[in-house]
């Protein structure tokens, strides 16, 4: 099996998987409990959020634990808007968003909010004069992701911070998802952060959520203190525990992982460039590589004629929605390419010999689809 598709999600790594038993077995206590299981529990989530804020470097925020990244969005968004409405209704985001940002910004818009979208420049990223130029002061909400799940584009994070701050009453969000585990990121430049585990070996169904430690929002779940008073329910301490861990997985050893991962990058573009249209550029991470096939081929068509040589990558963002790829088009420009495009993804376990059969069968079915 070739797999290919790590932005999407990661396969769960077995020393995960071996903590997460191990607290399920050993931690059986509510953390809420004020008996000794509840207790122990508690301390073992406590260590868990201590680790994960030394890991990041994290300087006076929160850490509130999500189902995931979508809940970590949603959260942020609706939780800063609903809190803050009374300074203004404005909120500024780009056209390279995950579903999971656009869905409550246009359930927010039903509710009386103005959503502007920034310009990018050719290569995709924050015209950093059209931000300054829509900043007014009833903008109370800034949401740009700091990479892109389907070109990789990354942006600016501390540079648009700068812009932001100076509008006291306006917060930025950044769905950091593509990030962590990826790059070094100074998440202390925004006041409000969201990432998931699945996508660095861990756990699904856990994600968090970093916020400001000054910064009150309304929750999007209520029902009493958990972690937090701004997400409650019952604290699931194997999860917590796994995400801790995966996170101390995904940055050990970092930079020879890295130096692994841009070699393989710079393999697939030397093998992939003859053979289809390259949609991601040099500001993108070096995990994610976008393309385009002909226009007589559909995306759907090529991603099961590879999956039947066990080649696995994905078309659109496992969570989008629509005939094209809207962060595509956001960066070519042109509907066909964007309806037309796919995603290879890699990470520090992929092979050479993954891209060697990734090739040999796009090549092939290149040829066999097009006759057709």
């Amino acid at each position: 099996m070739t797999y290919l598709d790590y932005s999407a999600t990661t396969p769960v790594d077995e020393e995960v998987i071996d903590t997460y038993s191990k607290v399920c077995r050993e931690f059986i206590g509510n953390p809420n409990s004020l008996h000794k299981l509840g207790v122990k529990a508690k301390e073992l989530i406590d260590a868990s959020t201590k680790q994960i804020k030394s890991i990041l470097n994290l300087e006076d925020m929160d850490v509130i634990y999500t189902s995931g990244a979508s809940e970590a969005n949603n959260t942020a968004i609706k939780g800063i808007c609903l809190k803050y409405s009374n300074r203004g209704k404005h909120i500024i985001t780009t056209e390279l968003e995950h579903s999971s940002i656009t869905a409550p910004l246009n359930y927010l818009t039903s509710l009386g909010y103005e959503v502007d979208f920034v310009k990018l420049d050719e290569d995709g990223v924050v015209d950093l004069e059209d931000l300054k130029s829509k900043m007014r002061d009833d903008t109370i909400l800034v949401t740009i992701a700091s990479v892109n799940s389907e070109v990789g584009v990354r942006q600016p994070i501390e540079e648009i911070s700068k812009i932001v701050r100076d509008y006291p009453k306006c917060y930025f969000h950044s769905d950091v998802t593509q990030s962590i585990g990826k790059e070094r990121i100074n998440l202390n430049c925004l006041d409000l952060a969201s990432f998931s585990g699945q996508k660095f070996f861990g756990m699904k169904g856990v994600g968090c959520l970093l916020k400001k430690s000054n910064i009150v929002i309304e929750p999007l779940i209520h029902g009493g203190k958990s972690t937090t008073v701004f997400r409650s329910g019952t604290p699931a301490t194997p999860l917590i525990a796994s995400i801790s861990k995966a996170l101390r997985l995904a940055y050990e050893d970092f930079d020879n992982k890295n130096k692994k991962v841009e070699e393989l990058h710079d393999y697939l573009i030397s093998k992939l460039k003859d053979l289809v249209i390259i949609n991601s550029n040099d500001k993108c991470l070096k995990q994610i590589v976008n393309y385009s096939i002909p226009e007589n081929i559909k995306s759907e068509v090529m991603l099961h004629a590879l999956e039947e040589d066990e080649v696995y990558i994905s078309t659109q963002t496992a969570c989008s929605v629509g005939d094209y790829s809207k962060a595509v088009f956001a960066v070519c420009h042109d509907k066909k390419r964007a309806g037309h495009s796919m995603r290879v993804s890699i990470s520090y376990k992929s092979s050479y010999e993954d891209i060697d059969n990734f090739i040999n069968s796009l090549s092939k079915n290149l040829e066999r689809l097009s006759i057709k």
